[in-house]
């Protein structure tokens, strides 16, 4: 009773993070929501372990990730397509375009590739915790970062950094 106790209050107090990190990854409300039921399964069912953790965010944070790289390799996955929508908020006002032009530009990039750079520089994580948020070596991380940002900068080659947060 005490762990299902302690696993309602995680959840209600981390579901925002939970929700933007999701939606950062697929870069649409449904899957994201999608993707933290998925994760909160999984983490029910292994909630000890992961309460014994050194850091329960970063455990949950590498279940949401696998859950979400996991997805591809779902035949239904390689079918269904759904549009990227916008975050809340982010309809209008100053450098939408630019949002939308990156938004756009991530959406193409392989899962891998977004998630590091989500991982990176949306969650602020150094190359060694999004090595382990991934279950990838460090080098990995650093490669595909090089990666993403080069993919980046071919489908958005006008883009030019400072105009707000583009993210």
């Amino acid at each position: 009773m005490r762990d299902e106790r302690e696993f309602v209050e995680y959840v209600r107090a981390r579901m925002p993070w939970l929700r933007r990190l999701a939606y950062r990854l697929c870069g649409e409300w449904a899957g994201a929501d999608d993707l933290v039921q998925e994760c909160l399964v999984a983490l029910y069912r292994h909630w000890r372990k992961a309460a014994a953790a050194e850091s329960l965010d970063a455990y949950v944070r590498a279940i949401l990730v696998h859950a979400y790289l996991a997805e591809r390799r779902r035949p239904w996955a390689r079918r269904v397509q759904p549009a990227a929508d916008l975050e809340d908020g982010a309809v209008s006002g100053p450098g939408i375009e630019s949002r939308v032009d990156v938004r756009a530009a991530l959406a193409r990039l392989t899962r891998g590739q977004r998630a590091v750079l989500v991982l990176r520089y949306w969650e602020d994580l150094d190359v060694a915790q999004t090595a382990a948020a991934l279950g990838c070596s460090a080098g990995t991380v650093k490669s595909q970062t090089a990666y993403a940002i080069a993919a980046l900068r071919r489908l958005l080659p006008n883009y030019t950094p400072g105009g707000g947060d583009a993210w």
